[in-house]
């Protein structure tokens, strides 16, 4: 009883800490034009993207991902996933779960798309020790981190994880290293638990993790109960909202009032009322979603909650 009062405790508390308001990452104006050089296969579902203008590009360090302003206007973040010492080119990684990521699949070389960025929300600092956990395409920022990492020096350890290994996408640009873990759910029988995917944890370790929303809860749910504070972690989807207060939007020029319940963004009640509202992230560090209230402030109605006049 005393453990699960422990997680359940834990949960609260890194629910609190989620919810938190954060600064949102700091907007690049910068729109850069390039074309769509190479789609190749790198698993099942997943196919990487060379883009490129013939020049040098802006620099970027592990953990940085770029906006893909793709021809239908559609807007997403992927990670960068190839070399920073590479700046002729950046390669992208994408899962075929929706109609983006269908949309980036269908893309064929000579496609000319615009690229915003790169921006770090994601920064990987410090000289270790380090673990690495990835899931799935969760790999895309977790690989540049680990070359960095190993040329580095540094002690470090990576668990890697996913359906399947035909599903798991760079297995063969990962370094030939026996501190690199392989770890198929089809060759287990059941999802990695958080206890499991902690167990090469170095002591005094930095964890950097990336992948599913169940992954990530697990692995910080573990190491709040082992009282480990350095984690840095990347979600694929929103954190779910947990305990928030219901409040209300109202929309000023239509003076339209929606009600958001404790459970829900204001983005999901606001894209019901107004299908074609803005949004990308979904996360908050995007800015896509940032709308302007009647007081001159602006929300970000992906994450921000409270009773709000929108200047809509």
């Amino acid at each position: 009883m005393s453990t699960l009062v422990g997680v359940v405790g834990a949960y609260r508390r890194m629910s609190q800490l989620s919810g938190r308001r954060r600064p949102p990452v700091r907007a690049i104006d910068r729109n850069l034009s390039l074309v769509v050089e190479e789609v190749r296969s790198e698993a099942e579902g997943v196919v990487s993207l060379r883009l490129a203008n013939g020049g040098p590009l802006p620099g970027w360090r592990p953990g940085a991902h770029v906006d893909l302003v793709l021809p239908s206007g559609l807007v997403r973040q992927y990670s960068l996933c190839g070399d920073p010492a590479e700046t002729d080119h950046y390669r992208i990684a994408v899962r075929k779960i929706g109609v983006a990521s269908a949309e980036v699949h269908a893309l064929s070389p000579g496609t000319r798309v615009t690229v915003r960025g790169p921006r770090t929300a994601f920064p990987f600092v410090g000289g270790g020790p380090f673990l690495f956990i990835a899931g799935g395409i969760g790999i895309t920022p977790i690989l540049p981190m680990v070359r960095r990492a190993a040329a580095m020096g540094a002690d470090w350890r990576l668990v890697y994880t996913g359906r399947s290994r035909a599903s798991m996408p760079f297995l063969d640009g990962l370094p030939d290293d026996d501190r690199v873990r392989i770890r198929p759910d089809t060759e287990y029988g059941i999802p990695a638990s958080g206890a499991e995917l902690l167990a090469d944890l170095p002591e005094g370790a930095a964890v950097y993790c990336c992948g599913p929303v169940p992954m990530i809860t697990g692995v910080r749910v573990d190491l709040a109960l082992t009282g480990a504070k350095a984690v840095h972690f990347e979600r694929f989807a929103p954190p779910p909202i947990v305990a928030g207060e219901p409040f209300q939007l109202t929309l000023r020029r239509s003076g339209q009032v929606l009600q958001v319940p404790g459970d829900r963004s204001a983005l999901d009640v606001l894209l019901e009322a107004r299908p074609a509202t803005p949004y990308s992230c979904r996360q908050g560090f995007c800015g896509t979603c940032a709308v302007p209230a009647a007081d001159g402030s602006s929300m970000r109605i992906c994450v921000d909650r409270g009773t709000t006049v929108l200047d809509l």
